[in-house]
């Protein structure tokens, strides 16, 4: 993930990022499924959209602690 990404991550709203969660969720969800159909070759693909989520997740933990100070 570059660094602009990361930047957009941080300014988003709470609502945002659940939604980009949700979506990064499903879009992990779908690959599996196409990974096991033989489909898809990409594996590293699968990290790289965890590696997403675990952002996401850690931006929505730092803005609920924001939030509770």
């Amino acid at each position: 993930m570059k660094k602009n990404e990361i930047k957009k991550l941080s300014s988003k709203t709470m609502t945002d990022l659940r939604k980009a969660l949700i979506e990064a969720k499903e879009e992990l969800r779908t690959l599996r499924f196409d990974l096991s159909a033989g489909k898809v070759k990409n594996i590293q693909k699968a990290r790289e959209i965890k590696k997403k989520i675990a952002r996401i997740l850690t931006f929505i933990k730092i803005q609920e602690e924001d939030s509770k100070k």
